[in-house]
């Protein structure tokens, strides 16, 4: 189990100072962000209340393509080019237009954060003081000329920064008002457990058996298999179908973790704060994924911040750009959203046979071509620079 990590005893020094960029999260949403920000001069800091790559909540699954994207191939385990589908009924299996693979966390982390350029500190975020405490000096030129900073309350003291993201996941730690709690919230509820084994399958259970509202899934990962079950329906619980699943399949349920998912998008921006991954519900519907979209949008985030830190625009524009450019995509998570309710609704029979007419190398060409395009891989290499540009070519030519 993980250990939180905030100093404690004699290690436990205050926590009192000013940045340029102060990220709240250092998972792979907050760390996408620094990697942009690394050769912009900027005086950046990411809080955590865990150590960086320590505290997993996912199968850690990914398209290969954002992996060789963004340069972190060594941390994949097992590759995969087909998704088993199992019914009460039938079993399908689509032969995929693109790898998926699984990954190690650690390692991930590790190599996304050798590409920032950051401090780090392990605090407990408690939250933002109302109204502004200064103006800055930097970003935005002359003292008294910057953008308002604010103040983010730790459990070690107050760090003040004109540019805040709130990257710390669903519960919208910086957001204004109280924060809607499960199971009235718009989320998922998911565990799974790590038994050591093996397999050569990325599976997937649609069966009510486990989960009215939901799946089950396996994913091997080199020496472990990730098996879990998800409810959409957050006042279904889901660790006996979790154990009971591992059962069936033989693995021992042992090393469990688990975490709710947001299953629609939050508004990316409030009240000056950038919001990004869980925290703005960037993480899709259906099927639950969030590690590619938090690292999509925190490039983005991360690409409006570096033009303010060089001055080609304000905190306000930039607050305005990243916020449309998260709306911009309501479309394919809002029809996600239609057909996860959708599918608990449709009969066992009718369901398998409809999984196996759209088993065709033309549905799964198209309707997996664009569920890619959601949050494309391409994207990390779009904005001109010359490693931008070597990931472009290295993507092209796996």
């Amino acid at each position: 189990m993980p250990r939180r990590a905030t100093k404690r005893g004699d290690e436990r020094t205050p926590l009192d100072r000013d940045c340029d960029v102060l990220i709240c999260g250092a998972s792979f949403a907050g760390l996408a962000i620094a990697r942009e920000l690394a050769s912009s001069g900027a005086d950046v800091l990411i809080v955590d209340r865990y150590e960086i790559g320590e505290r997993q909540t996912s199968a850690c699954g990914i398209p290969t393509g954002w992996l060789t994207a963004l340069e972190l191939h060594d941390s994949i385990q097992q590759t995969f080019g087909e998704l088993v589908l199992h019914t009460p009924h039938r079993t399908v299996r689509y032969d995929l237009p693109w790898t998926f693979s699984t990954f190690d966390y650690r390692t991930l982390c590790g190599l996304l954060a050798q590409q920032g350029a950051f401090s780090f500190e392990t605090a407990k975020v408690e939250g933002r003081s109302a109204g502004a405490d200064r103006l800055a000096s930097s970003p935005g030129g002359e003292l008294g000329k910057g953008p308002a900073v604010h103040v983010v309350r730790t459990d070690r003291g107050e760090i003040r920064a004109p540019l805040i993201v709130d990257a710390l996941g669903w519960r919208r730690a910086l957001g204004s008002g109280d924060n809607v709690q499960p199971p009235e919230a718009l989320l998922s509820r998911g565990l799974e457990v790590h038994p050591f084994g093996g397999g050569t399958d990325l599976e997937i259970w649609i069966d009510r058996a486990y989960v009215p509202a939901g799946y089950g899934w396996s994913f091997p990962a080199g020496e472990e298999l990730r098996i879990g079950v998800g409810s959409f329906d957050p006042r279904f619980h889901v660790r006996e179908p979790t154990v009971r699943l591992a059962e069936d399949l033989g693995a021992d349920t042992v090393r469990y973790q688990g975490n709710w998912i947001p299953h629609a998008l939050r508004p990316a921006t409030e009240d000056g704060v950038f919001f990004v991954g869980d925290s703005a519900g960037h993480c899709l519907p259906l099927t639950a994924e969030g590690i590619r979209t938090a690292l999509y949008f925190g490039l983005a985030c991360g690409r409006e911040l570096r033009r303010v830190i060089a001055g080609e625009q304000s905190r306000e524009q930039a607050l305005t750009r990243y916020h449309q450019f998260s709306a911009s995509h309501a479309t394919p998570f809002r029809w996600m959203l239609r057909v996860q309710r959708l599918v608990p609704r449709i009969a066992p029979r009718l369901l398998s046979p409809a999984l196996g007419a759209m088993a065709g190398k033309r549905f799964v060409d198209w309707s997996f071509g664009h569920y890619l395009n959601v949050a494309h891989p391409e994207f990390a290499a779009a904005d001109g620079s010359p490693a931008r540009a070597a990931a472009r070519a290295a993507l092209a030519a796996a």
